[in-house]
């Protein structure tokens, strides 16, 4: 069945258009937990109160949690052993206030609704709150996701995109996840909140090639704020935004800046230099609501990668470890 769904972004209507999915409903809980998306959003403005990091950090736990084992809160496990999903080394670099952030959005419902809603179901309406907080677009949340009953650092290497993707790397790995490449650019648009660490991207003002040190097709004067920002030999912890002209709004002047040549990442400036994407990023640019349509539906088609439903699974009391 075919629904239409309204979102708004930046005050304006977003009319999405999406398919529905047997295995998730909006209103999964029903009179089970009426107060659930209102909590969360508490527990979210609560923390966006206290920083910012809270919109990316939250994001990219949401991304990196579905494109492993699905959508199940594997990524969310605590292990003495340091061999769950979090410790592995793509995943080193998760914010802990995203962790922070379901974590005390769990304890909120569960205060109010023991054991009903699922930690994977927590973490995706966290991720669409802090859209809409940073100015994003609102869209429904598909709910009846169960938490995954293991988490393992070995299953994530190659399930991640990397930053020195190219527009194929990016496809195949979107694609592995049901995503096709509209939705890979669109869900590449949250980097518009996002920040890195220098290391990731050192080798692109540095040592870029043996014919060329920096990356030719970033912008010089991007190049030079970027060198400023992550000295040579500089910690590589030091983080810095991902868009350098509006990283607290959650808008589409990602896509401006990758037709000015400050795409941080090989990753993203790809999505501009290949002729194959090109034509969606000159689009997303010129046409907000465009951009806030096709990321509102691509959330909602990431959010039902390799869900676990029915009895499948389990509802943790705990998100960071599994019920006793």
């Amino acid at each position: 069945m075919k629904v239409w769904r309204a979102g708004v972004f930046l005050g304006i209507l977003v009319i999405v258009f999406v398919a529905s999915d047997a295995q998730l409903v909006e209103n999964f809980y029903g009179l089970r937990c009426q107060t659930l998306e209102a909590t969360v959003r508490q527990v979210v403005i609560m923390k966006l109160n206290q920083t910012f990091v809270t919109v990316p950090s939250t994001l990219r736990l949401f991304f990196h949690d579905c494109f492993v084992t699905g959508c199940d809160a594997s990524v969310m496990i605590s292990s003495p052993n340091r061999d769950a999903e979090k410790d592995a080394s793509d995943n080193l670099s998760l914010a802990g206030d995203g962790f922070d952030t379901i974590v005390k959005a769990k304890a909120a419902v569960e205060a109010l609704c023991p054991n009903v809603v699922s930690c994977a179901d927590i973490m995706a309406i966290a991720a669409r709150d802090v859209v809409v907080l940073a100015g994003g677009p609102m869209f429904n949340v598909e709910l009846g996701r169960r938490d995954n009953l293991q988490s393992k650092a070995s299953l994530v290497a190659g399930n991640l995109p990397d930053p020195t993707f190219d527009v194929n790397q990016l496809n195949a790995i979107f694609q592995k996840n049901g995503l096709n490449q509209t939705d890979m650019i669109a869900l590449s648009g949250a980097h518009t909140v996002g920040f890195s660490h220098c290391s990731r991207f050192a080798n692109r003002i540095y040592n870029f090639s043996s014919t060329s040190r920096v990356d030719p097709t970033l912008n010089p004067t991007y190049v030079q704020q970027l060198m400023q920002s992550c000295p040579q030999n500089v910690d590589p912890t030091i983080a810095i935004n991902m868009d350098p002209i509006t990283p607290r709004i959650f808008d589409n002047v990602y896509y401006q800046n990758l037709i000015n040549g400050k795409g941080l990442f090989t990753s993203d400036e790809v999505l501009f230099t290949d002729a194959r994407t090109s034509g969606v990023v000159r689009d997303f640019a010129a046409n907000p609501l465009d951009f806030s349509s096709a990321f509102a539906a691509a959330m909602i088609k990431l959010g039902r990668v390799g869900v676990k439903t029915g009895s499948q699974g389990q509802v943790r009391k705990d998100c960071t470890v599994f019920n006793s």
